[in-house]
């Protein structure tokens, strides 16, 4: 058993949600040693999760972001939608990925710890409390990652030519019609496009205003 000074007095009901069988048994076999600690249900699925925590009513969700094969990061919709749905669940993340957007994100859409799967028993443990008291829980690399990825969100800065095409982008106006609105050609739109998906690391301009949108830039 997991000693830890900090451990919640009340039960923590817990509900595992990862698309493979086997993660989720050694999860439980692990979790079931801890005399607060209770597994109330499993789910491989975000539609199964939904209908297991409505029935089991969990203190705190173990989540996977890969509920399919078709997409890396289903579970921070879920985690959005368990989270909206009930307020005082809480969600940490344990997966795979160890991404400082993901994290972000992951926090965005209410999640209130993040931590990756090869992360050691005690800490597990410890983190799944910390959710439990309404704490945020990370390990330390999820944590690095997290603060890496702000520092670099926080460097980006865009001219006020930059500015007012990203805003016009986000209009859906053409390279054409930003150039008539400015009084520029079309060429130097496609200049000041480049530079500032550049400097917002994306590839496309839809990109390009969903990323300023959630930095607050416009």
């Amino acid at each position: 058993m997991t000693r830890d000074v900090a451990a919640p007095a009340r039960e923590v009901r817990i509900v595992i949600v990862d698309d493979h069988a086997i993660v989720r048994q050694g999860l439980r076999s692990i979790l079931e040693r801890e005399r607060d600690l209770t597994v109330v249900g499993e789910a491989s699925t975000a539609a199964e999760a939904l209908a297991v925590v409505r029935r089991a009513m969990p203190t705190v969700v173990l989540l996977d972001l890969k509920l399919s094969t078709g997409a890396d990061t289903e579970g921070l919709a879920l985690c959005a939608e368990l989270t909206g749905r009930y307020p005082d669940l809480g969600v940490l993340v344990l997966t795979t990925f160890l991404d400082g957007k993901l994290v972000v994100e992951a926090i965005h859409n209410g999640a209130r710890g993040y931590v990756v799967k090869d992360v050691d028993t005690t800490e597990l443990i410890r983190s799944i409390r910390a959710v439990a008291r309404r704490e945020s829980a990370f390990d330390s690399r999820s944590a690095a990652a997290m603060v890496h990825s702000i520092n670099n969100r926080s460097e980006v800065s865009l001219t006020e030519r930059e500015l007012a095409v990203l805003r016009l982008l986000a209009h859906g106006l053409s390279n054409k019609d930003i150039g008539v609105r400015m009084y520029i050609s079309e060429t130097t739109v496609k200049f000041h496009v480049r530079n500032l998906m550049r400097k917002l690391g994306v590839s496309s301009r839809a990109e390009a205003v969903y990323e300023s949108s959630k930095l607050g830039i416009i």
